[in-house]
């Protein structure tokens, strides 16, 4: 099997020093976002977990909080890129299915909530593929 040549524009934007933690702060961008108006919001996170039936509210918040600022800050560096992106996908995936069952919906809700699930599948995809490049990106011992 062959490989396929990548073209060369693509290549020069490949080879962009930085480019994969800049890929990396974009994908954490809305982790590292939430988690700093939580922060600064606790009381509305807390009604925003109380919301989805969890409790107790403030633990729960502070969980999601040290988990999303947490983990984007791990999947930040190149040593723990691994584990910072299996923390946000796992709680990504954990709360798309608390945050966004379409299969209760109807009508157009049901067709916003189904969009809104699978961004939040792709985003668990992204991660995966984060870690895998930066991962790969490392010489091997």
């Amino acid at each position: 099997m062959h490989d396929i040549a990548v073209p060369r524009p693509i290549a020069r934007i490949l080879a962009v020093p930085a480019l994969d933690y800049i890929a990396r702060v974009a994908l954490a961008s809305p982790f590292l976002i939430s988690g700093i108006v939580k922060l600064l919001d606790f009381g509305g996170a807390t009604n925003e977990v109380a919301g989805l039936g969890l409790q107790p509210a403030p633990l729960v918040a502070a969980a999601v909080i040290v988990t999303q600022l947490g983990g984007s800050i791990l999947f930040l560096t190149r040593r723990f890129c691994w584990l910072g992106a299996g923390v946000l996908a796992v709680f990504t995936a954990i709360a798309t299915l608390l945050a966004h069952p379409f299969w209760v919906f109807d009508g157009p809700d049901r067709g916003r909530q189904t969009a809104t699930f699978f961004e939040h599948v792709a985003i668990v995809g992204g991660l995966a593929v984060g870690a895998l490049f930066v991962n790969n990106a490392r010489p091997h011992r």
